[in-house]
């Protein structure tokens, strides 16, 4: 959620950074969302005001009884019976101007860092380093070719069960791909700080409200039935440990990690990646989460995208780090780095990590706020999250990327102990 107040004090700032974010008539948002706050406040006043008048001429009923002046204390209770219709009046406009406002303010995204580029895709996304170099595969299989050569990955029966856009791994590849979430977990809880945490896979409504996928990205998410969700990353469960709580601020930053299955609906996606893992509704990621102070934010936020890399570097795949234009981001991130690892079949780089520093956005629509020690006044924490990294893919570079002629895929040396020694995978 935004804060109005600061709409109010600065439109012109608002206006220029919905615009950049691509907000279509970000003037006339701007320009409704300050009708609405003054209707608003109008409403308040007025219901204040005839609440006094309501209450001072309460008290001079009794007066005027005392003064067996009848007439008057008649005249005055014909007042506050027209004073309460007034009040009940001023506060339903108020409550319909302030449902209006915090809806038209939920659906908007938060504003970029100034530091982020503009630009309205991908194109204009800028690369900010390279980090190892692709193999030399003289003609590349891609994973499905690999896994359904292998006979290891089977897409016609998670079709036939499921439908589209789900795979069954068996064997070798399903001991693989367990190994990687482990290897992943491992290293960010051991090496990096982060706190595992076991989180649950459906949240309520509110959950998914205060991570900013309700209400703009129903579309998006599968419901469970009743009030519940399956969470599209664990980011959501993750995030909302702070939801209405005070951290005291010497606790800051939190780091948390999971590693969940995620259920995406991939509305948006139809036609992309339709063959093999890249895109699915179930998978699964590790997530990391951190939450701090605004001060500690952007060092959380490069610290954060290093941990992501640190799993590609330890399992020796070449990436690069981009940092995304401003139209390219995420709903509720004000500044985002994606993590692309090198997959040989479609000779380019392929997104593997999302790192978002989301500011106070998320802190508000959740009120998760932070205190100073020694002081009585709270401020909302900073909010980040990251793939930490996505197991699919993370399975789908290594197939690629450690294939041999025969077919067989070669296990990185840092999988290897969660593989019971194997060197081969077929």
């Amino acid at each position: 959620m935004h804060d109005i107040k600061a709409i109010r004090e600065n439109p012109d700032a608002w206006v220029a950074g919905w615009s950049a974010r691509g907000v279509e008539d970000a003037k006339g948002v701007v320009a409704g969302l300050l009708e609405l706050d003054a209707r608003l406040r109008a409403a308040q006043t007025a219901g204040q005001t005839a609440l006094a008048r309501r209450n001072e001429s309460s008290k001079l009923i009794g007066a005027a009884k005392a003064k067996k002046d009848e007439a008057e204390a008649q005249r005055l209770m014909a007042a506050v019976e027209s004073l309460k219709g007034e009040i009940a009046a001023e506060g339903e406009r108020e409550r319909e101007a302030g449902e209006t406002l915090r809806a038209t303010l939920a659906g908007l995204p938060n504003l970029a860092a100034t530091d982020v580029p503009d630009g309205e895709d991908e194109t204009a996304n800028v690369e900010k380093k390279r980090v190892g170099e692709p193999p030399a595969i003289g003609s590349p299989r891609d994973h499905v070719d690999l896994g359904e050569g292998l006979g290891l990955m089977d897409f016609e029966a998670a079709a036939r069960m499921s439908g589209a856009r789900f795979v069954v791994l068996k064997a070798g590849l399903a001991r693989l791909e367990r190994a990687i979430g482990q290897f992943m977990l491992d290293l960010q809880t051991n090496e990096h700080g982060y706190l595992e945490v076991a989180s649950p896979y459906l949240v309520r409504d509110q959950a998914m409200f205060g991570t900013g996928q309700l209400p703009k990205f129903a579309e998006d998410l599968f419901r469970a039935g009743g009030e519940h969700w399956l969470i599209p990353t664990a980011e959501v469960s993750l995030t909302n440990l702070v939801r209405e709580q005070i951290t005291p601020e010497e606790e800051l930053p939190l780091r948390l990690t999971a590693l969940t299955p995620c259920f995406r609906a991939e509305a948006g996606s139809a036609g992309r990646d339709t063959r093999g893992m890249i895109r699915q509704h179930q998978f699964s990621k590790v997530e990391l989460v951190s939450i701090t102070t605004p001060e500690q934010s952007e060092e959380e936020h490069e610290r954060m995208t290093a941990c992501a890399e640190a799993v590609l570097e330890r399992l020796g795949l070449a990436y690069r780090r981009m940092l995304l234009c401003k139209g390219d981001m995420g709903f509720s991130a004000r500044k985002t780095y994606d993590l692309e690892v090198w997959l040989p079949s479609q000779a380019t780089y392929r997104e593997i990590s999302s790192c978002s520093n989301c500011g106070d956005f998320q802190a508000r629509r959740m009120d998760a706020r932070c205190r100073p020690a020694g002081e009585k006044g709270t401020r909302f924490v900073h909010t980040l999250n990251g793939s930490g990294l996505a197991v699919g893919r993370t399975l789908v570079a290594i197939m690629e990327n450690y294939q041999d002629e025969g077919g067989r895929i070669a296990v990185p040396e840092a999988l290897r102990p969660y593989m019971g020694g194997m060197t081969h995978v077929g």
